[in-house]
C-alpha cells in the first residue's frame, strides 16, 4: 500500500468516528483534496484511489498540470473536477473560468460578473461558492457579512445566468483554542440559513469549511465539504513545494 493510500485510509476513519459523533452519515460530507504544490502525478495517484474533487489554489500553477489532466477530467464513469480555492484576481478571471470547474472564493460582485462574461464565451455554466471573512487575520479572503459588498453580491448573483451559486466557504482562524473554531464553523451556518431566507433564489447547500487541522469540528458543525492537504499528501516545504 502507497503513503496516499495508508493516508486516505486514516482520514477516512478520522472523517467516519467524526460523522458517528456528529450523528451525521459519512455521505453527508465530500472530500476535497487540496493539490497546490503536487505534480499532475500526485492527482492521477489520488483519481486512482477514488477521489473525484480536488482544489488548487493558483490560477497559473494549476495552468501547468491542466493538459495532463484532461483525461481524467473526461473520464466517462468517474470524471475528477478541479475547483480554484485560492483568492481569484479579476484580471485572472476569464484564465479561471476556461481551466477550473468550480470557483470557490467569489468575494465581490466585480468578480462575479467577470467570472459570468467569460462562462458565457466559454458556453458553460461555472459553479461557484461565496467567500466569507469571519476571522480578523489580514491575509483572510473573503466578504465581510454584514458588509455592502455581500449585500451587493448576493442581491444580483441570481441574475448572472453563467454563474451557478452552490453555498459558502471559509477558512477558520489559525492556533486558537477549539471553541473559537467552532464558532467560525457555526457563524458560517448561521450566515447561511439567514441569506437562504433572504435570497430564495440562491442555492447556498454547501458549506466548506475545515482543513486537515480542525475537518472533525467542522463535520460536527456541519460542514458538507472539508478541504484536506496535508493529511493526505503530507507536509510541504517552506519555499511551497512538497516536503
Amino acid at each position: 500500500m502507497t503513503t496516499l493510500a495508508e493516508n486516505l485510509e486514516r482520514l477516512e476513519a478520522a472523517i467516519g468516528q467524526a460523522c458517528r459523533r456528529a450523528g451525521r452519515g459519512r455521505g453527508e460530507v465530500e472530500l476535497m483534496a487540496v493539490t497546490k504544490t503536487f505534480p499532475a502525478a500526485t492527482i492521477a495517484e489520488a483519481a486512482a484511489l477514488g477521489l473525484t474533487l480536488f482544489g488548487e489554489n493558483r490560477v497559473q500553477e494549476f495552468a501547468t498540470k491542466a493538459a495532463e489532466l484532461e483525461p481524467l477530467r473526461k473520464c466517462a464513469t468517474e470524471p475528477i473536477r478541479m475547483h480554484l480555492i485560492g483568492h481569484l484576481q479579476s484580471n485572472k478571471a476569464a484564465r479561471a473560468a476556461e481551466l477550473f470547474d468550480g470557483i470557490d472564493t467569489l468575494d465581490s460582485l466585480r468578480l462575479a460578473e467577470r467570472l459570468n462574461e467569460a462562462a458565457g464565451k466559454l458556453g458553460k455554466r461555472l459553479p461557484v461558492l461565496i467567500e466569507v471573512k469571519l476571522s480578523p487575520e489580514e491575509s483572510k479572503s473573503g466578504v465581510e457579512p454584514e458588509s455592502a459588498v455581500a449585500a451587493e453580491l448576493l442581491e444580483r448573483l441570481p441574475d448572472l445566468e453563467h454563474l451557478e451559486a452552490r453555498g459558502l466557504m471559509t477558512i477558520a482562524p489559525l492556533d486558537v483554542p477549539e471553541a473559537e473554531t467552532r464558532a467560525c464553523f457555526r457563524e458560517l451556518r448561521d450566515w447561511r440559513e439567514r441569506w437562504a431566507a433572504a435570497h430564495p433564489r440562491l442555492s447556498l447547500d454547501v458549506l466548506s469549511m475545515g482543513m486537515s487541522e480542525d475537518f472533525w469540528l467542522a463535520i460536527e458543525e456541519g460542514t458538507t465539504r472539508i478541504r484536506i492537504g496535508t493529511a493526505l499528501f503530507g507536509e510541504r516545504a517552506a519555499n511551497g513545494e512538497p516536503a
